[in-house]
């Protein structure tokens, strides 16, 4: 059985074993990176969990969403303005390679996420095993555009060698990321070089952020069954 033909229910298992693994590298007196997404949502609970245990822990969330589940199992929250350095983030992925090199912004998230990641000292990530690819690119590289410049910036990825969609959202108008930003998701096919694309992405003016989240992660946890395997970076 691959990892995509998984009944949903063994997959959202695996993503609770992930999550709840990751929520064990968070210590007493820290401030906590909270990501989005499916499988950061586990670890989110699972850390509202701990808080009511007696964990003394403040979180900074990547995105509205996060932000509202933190308050509501009762994460206390703080800024930028009172902590500019966090200790750990555990957040979430769309892909990842064997040098755990990322995409991420399916859920539309990435600018945050990517504030966030740059900020933190130990960065981790939770995922289930359909995640795991021998190369980027599989999943479109999700790229948030200011709206001005959307057209030409289509057409200059596109020129990169990738088929490019508007991210719409239910009722077919463009997605409004937390910024209010639009989505290019752009299609590469495999990535040969990820550093060399992110390079090429954040010179172009316009581009607010792009999903390729390049020698950030620390470690990846993968829920595969009943085990949790864990990969750090090399």
């Amino acid at each position: 059985m691959t990892a995509e033909s998984k009944p949903a229910s063994q997959k959202d298992r695996e993503k609770e074993a992930a999550g709840s693994a990751g929520a064990r590298f968070v210590q007493d007196g820290q401030i906590v990176g909270l990501g989005t997404g499916t499988t950061a949502v586990h670890a989110i609970r699972a850390l509202g969990e701990r808080v009511k245990g007696g964990l003394k822990i403040l979180g900074i969330p990547t995105s509205k969403r996060s932000d509202e589940l933190a308050r509501s199992v009762g994460i206390p929250l703080t800024t930028f303005e009172e902590h500019q350095s966090i200790d750990v983030t555990i957040d979430g992925a769309d892909e990842f390679d064997p040098a755990l090199n990322l995409i991420k912004g399916g859920g539309g998230a990435l600018l945050r996420e990517k504030i966030v990641a740059s900020a933190t000292k130990f960065y981790v990530i939770v995922t289930d095993d359909s995640k795991q690819v021998a190369a980027l690119g599989k999943f479109p590289l999700p790229v948030e555009v200011i709206p001005f410049a959307e057209p030409l910036l289509a057409q200059e990825i596109e020129a990169l060698g990738a088929s490019v969609k508007l991210r719409r959202d239910d009722a077919g108008k463009p997605y409004v990321t937390d910024e209010g930003h639009h989505i290019l998701d752009c299609s590469f096919g495999r990535i040969a070089d990820p550093p060399e694309l992110a390079l090429k992405l954040s010179q172009m003016p316009g581009i607010v952020e792009h999903g390729l989240f390049v020698g950030m992660a620390n470690v990846v946890l993968i829920g595969k069954g009943n085990d949790v395997v864990e990969i750090g970076r090399k």
